[in-house]
């Protein structure tokens, strides 16, 4: 899946075409903002890795950081929730339906991450859909973060 990843993102067409057509300052702004989303998210996954009960915990809590370990992340990204959801499943506080949507909610964005690398239309559509996916599993993250503790 990386090698995948790694032909897509250097497609002039795709993703990197958008940056390099565009002034240096508008795309580093995108990308440091973006990154310091994408940091805050961390820190609500290590926290909900945190707050699991340690014995239920599949993962240490700071391995959600490997989501910046380009380009790996974009399939180090499915781990992550799979690692997060065993550990929501065995720690056993949260309702096995919440954390299903949450699982489900998770593997979505990371699913429409990939496809927003795809030049053109679908890229856009991916990408169009990836974020508020993203952002409602952010929500739903801040919520068990809140549950738990």
């Amino acid at each position: 899946m990386t090698a995948g990843v790694v032909v897509l993102l250097r497609d002039p067409r795709g993703i990197a075409g958008e940056f390099t057509r565009r002034p240096a300052a508008v795309s580093v702004t995108v990308v440091v903002v973006f990154l310091g989303l994408v940091a805050l998210y961390c820190r609500a996954l290590q926290r909900t890795l945190a707050v699991v009960r340690p014995d239920a915990r599949t993962v240490a809590p700071a391995s959600v950081w490997w989501m910046f370990a380009v380009p790996f992340n974009f399939a180090e990204d499915f781990f992550i929730v799979r690692n997060v959801t065993g550990s929501l499943a065995a720690d056993g506080r949260i309702p096995a339906r919440a954390v299903g949507r949450w699982s489900a909610l998770g593997y979505g964005w990371c699913g429409l991450q990939i496809v927003s690398l795809f030049p053109g239309a679908i890229g856009y559509a991916g990408g169009s859909l990836a974020l508020p996916v993203w952002a409602a599993h952010w929500y739903l993250t801040s919520r068990l973060n809140r549950t738990l503790g």
